[in-house]
């Protein structure tokens, strides 16, 4: 119930950009990417991951765990409790990990603003930004998109603010989670952009 994911949040959405595409299974260029960088024995790591979050989650973060491993970086995954994996990571405590995000807005901005926005207290961006990723073109993008109201300038500006962060690896996506939501035959819900149930969106079914 995942599909691969090429950026924040799927194609077609506001402010989402047709031009990226998820990275194609290449362990060999992986390896010669490792190789590059300085690391041709590869390296060792502990991906850390919440554990009861999201569906599978720790069950993901092992086939994570062991892609990584194929090509020479040695990893060892740490599924956590919640509440624990919450704490930490709020402190840094990790050097990679995964997490989910849902969309409060229904659109790229939200996403872009709390990961990968330089962290600024006073404003509130980079709520999430873990990896403590900063680049002032992405943030004037994002300021501009914010300040406009005409609906293609703006989504034009979180387009290029979402190739950016995917152009400098600021975080890796993996799969967009497909919810399911189960009903009685008697009613029905529209499923929302942010994954939430909410019962004042229950409706009688169409007879």
């Amino acid at each position: 119930m995942g599909v691969p994911a090429s950026q924040f949040l799927p194609d077609g959405v506001f402010g989402t950009s047709p031009k990226l595409a998820p990275e194609p299974y290449d362990p060999d260029g992986a390896r010669r990417l490792l190789a590059e960088a300085g690391y041709p024995d590869g390296f060792a790591l502990t991906l850390y991951s919440p554990n009861g979050r999201f569906v599978n989650d720790a069950k993901i973060a092992v086939a994570v765990g062991q892609m990584l491993s194929r090509i020479g970086i040695a990893t060892h995954v740490e599924p956590l409790p919640v509440s624990i994996f919450k704490t930490r990571v709020a402190k840094y405590d990790f050097g990679a990990y995964i997490d989910g995000w849902w969309t409060d807005t229904g659109e790229a901005s939200s996403s872009l603003r709390s990961i990968v926005a330089t962290v600024n207290p006073a404003t509130g961006w980079g709520v999430v930004n873990r990896g403590r990723y900063s680049n002032p073109s992405l943030d004037a993008l994002l300021e501009r998109a914010m300040a406009t109201i005409d609906d293609e300038t703006r989504d034009g500006l979180l387009r290029k603010a979402s190739e950016l962060a995917m152009a400098d690896v600021a975080v890796v996506p993996l799969y967009y989670e497909v919810a399911t939501w189960a009903f009685r035959k008697d009613l029905a819900y529209a499923p929302r952009a942010d994954g939430f149930t909410l019962a004042a969106g229950v409706r009688p079914a169409s007879p």
